[in-house]
């Protein structure tokens, strides 16, 4: 199979930021229902922290020399079989599962088509948190008329979590700063405040429980969580390392239903149905930057431009 190098940013191990560092990756051209893209930003999730800090080996390997990155978007330059309704030249966001966002380059499996009055930005900003919104939104099984915590609220998928749900009818409740209560309730959400008090805060909105709580936080009190929902198997988390001991799911990317979860995303946000977090661009060299900035509680969606 053919490949071409591409400028990224690697991993030389697990560890702190600076495992981040400057290298290439060879993409192979595209197979049969795929296409390789010209990247022009890929988004920094707080998963990606997780798996560079060796926290998630057992969901995500990633040997030295592996991009991370589950989301880009940019234009596609190369097209494989079978692929229908897009062409060369088109503008797309993609989600990348198997991770390589953060290069010149990336092959994808799933894709959405940009349509063109869409900020590229905001695109790229939509394909991994909104497909784990979507994703674990389906998994808890809540509708409308019930009640849902998410944790983590402004973060890049607590916020898309927050206006999906509220748009099925569901009744959310938004664990965030108290400065970002009124954010969380001009979406639709009760904003609740973070700290020692949350538990007894939800209770006296809604009662001894909730039906589900979704964990979109980089850091959050699962046990609480449990308490909260009644059992382990009514709380969902995107990263916390925990989940296990305490018999809480972690979730990871679900392909078989990538495709329908960036089609509602995307169709919402051409709509002008979602708000999207603050971004801050930076070179793609410097995602070592991102995620130290990230870690030091920075409140923004890091985007890196090759």
């Amino acid at each position: 199979m053919n490949t071409v190098s591409a400028h990224a940013a690697v991993l030389k191990g697990y560890g702190g930021p600076e495992t981040l560092v400057p290298g290439s990756v060879e993409v192979p051209d595209p197979g049969p229902g795929q296409v390789r893209l010209a990247v022009r930003h890929a988004g920094v999730g707080p998963t990606d922290l997780e798996i560079r800090a060796g926290h998630l080996t057992a969901v995500f390997s990633s040997p030295p020399g592996t991009a991370l990155g589950f989301e880009v978007a940019g234009t596609v330059e190369a097209v494989g079989a079978d692929v229908v309704g897009t062409a060369i030249g088109d503008e797309v966001a993609a989600f990348l599962p198997g991770l390589g966002g953060y290069a010149a380059l990336a092959l994808a499996d799933h894709w959405v088509v940009v349509p063109p009055h869409v900020d590229p930005a905001d695109a790229a900003a939509l394909p991994a948190s909104g497909e784990a919104a979507a994703r674990v939104l389906s998994q808890l099984g809540v509708g409308p008329g019930q009640s849902l915590l998410v944790l983590g609220g402004t973060g890049s998928v607590g916020l898309l979590a927050t206006q999906l749900a509220v748009s099925h009818g569901i009744q959310v409740l938004a664990a965030v700063r108290k400065a970002d209560h009124g954010l969380m309730a001009e979406l639709g959400a009760v904003p609740v405040t973070y700290g020692p008090g949350l538990a007894d805060e939800v209770r006296r909105v809604i009662g001894p429980h909730v039906d589900a709580v979704f964990d979109a936080a980089t850091s959050s009190d699962l046990p609480a969580a449990v308490e909260l929902a009644g059992s382990p198997d009514r709380v969902i988390t995107l990263s916390n390392h925990d989940a296990p001991a305490l018999g809480v799911r972690l979730s990871g990317p679900d392909p078989a239903h990538a495709d329908a979860a960036l089609a509602e995303v995307m169709t919402a946000l051409a709509a002008g149905h979602l708000r999207m977090r603050q971004r801050t661009t930076l070179p793609l060299d410097r995602a070592a930057e991102a995620h130290a900035r990230l870690e030091r509680g920075e409140r923004t969606k890091f985007l890196l431009q090759p």
